[in-house]
């Protein structure tokens, strides 16, 4: 069974340390104790969304870049296939470079992840 718990933690745990950052300087610019970011990241505690998005802001990644993340690896866990579009609004309002753009990034992480 797949925990969102340690999905989300293995996700940041990857990215801060792809950044080549420790626990304390994420700790400390996210505002959070270094124990519980810890915690965070080992799928032992169930962060609430403003210290998602706090813990994202520190790490300098779009929370909806990380939770689009999880959500890849919990599709792959269950699988299911999900296709890699954007919505046609969103591509009529923002232009094709939106698409391209989201599309280059989310390849970025997944590359780093997959090594």
């Amino acid at each position: 069974m797949v925990v969102l718990r340690h999905e989300i933690g293995d996700v940041l745990r990857d990215v801060r340390q792809r950044q080549g950052r420790t626990l304390r300087e994420v700790s400390h610019s996210a505002r959070v104790s270094l124990g519980y970011l810890s915690e965070v990241e080992r799928g032992q505690k169930e962060a609430s969304s403003e210290l998602l998005s706090s813990i994202c802001s520190a790490l300098e990644v779009p929370l909806s870049s990380m939770l689009r993340e999880v959500s890849d690896r919990l599709a792959e866990a269950e699988g299911v296939s999900i296709p890699d579009t954007i919505p046609q609004e969103f591509s009529r309002e923002f232009g094709e470079d939106l698409t391209d753009d989201l599309n280059d990034d989310f390849r970025r992480g997944l590359a780093a992840t997959n090594r």
